[in-house]
């Protein structure tokens, strides 16, 4: 037993059990966003995912898919909302998390304000199209009836990567 564990030890690296033991709840659900943004590049989609938390479960979830649906609207944010909103029966998504890769376009941090989405935990921020603290924070607009909590940063390094990686690639095509 004792030679089993030090060998997956070695295979996991110095850092595993604390990744195991230690993961808390934002970094729990931030991981499956990121499974979600793996399923985008393994199709040749842009690497987004999402996952929306309910009552501690998750309810929904979504990556991108604009390529393959040849639709504008086809971002992860905006799949997983619309899969939360038929899970629950309602539009309102008041009591709800949202865990996604890359900080929100116009659009989809649109959409979470419209759909009354509590928190939105960001891997990365996007400082070309985002919207939610980088070009403009739709979040937090006084005069909308409704703002989001946001935090930023979780597995921030791995989110970044993934997108810098697929671009790296695509350009090398």
């Amino acid at each position: 037993m004792e030679v089993a564990l030090n060998h997956l030890l070695d295979e996991l690296g110095p850092f595993a059990l604390k990744d195991v033991f230690y993961m808390n709840v934002e970094e729990k659900y931030m991981k499956e966003a990121i499974k979600q943004a793996k399923k985008a590049a393994e199709i040749g989609e842009v690497p987004i995912g999402c996952v929306i938390v309910y009552d501690g479960k998750i309810i929904a979830r979504g990556y991108n898919r604009r390529r393959t649906d040849k639709n504008t609207l086809s971002h992860a944010e905006l799949i997983a909302i619309k899969k939360a909103s038929k899970k629950l029966g309602d539009w309102r998504l008041e009591d709800c998390d949202m865990y996604v890769t890359l900080e929100p376009c116009q659009m989809c941090a649109g959409a979470i304000v419209q759909s009354r989405i509590k928190r939105v935990y960001m891997g990365c921020m996007n400082p070309k199209a985002g919207c939610c603290g980088s070009i403009l924070d739709l979040f937090h607009v006084d005069k909308f009836n409704h703002q989001v909590e946001s935090h930023s940063g979780i597995f921030e390094e791995e989110c970044s990567k993934m997108l810098k990686d697929f671009f790296k690639t695509l350009r090398g095509k």
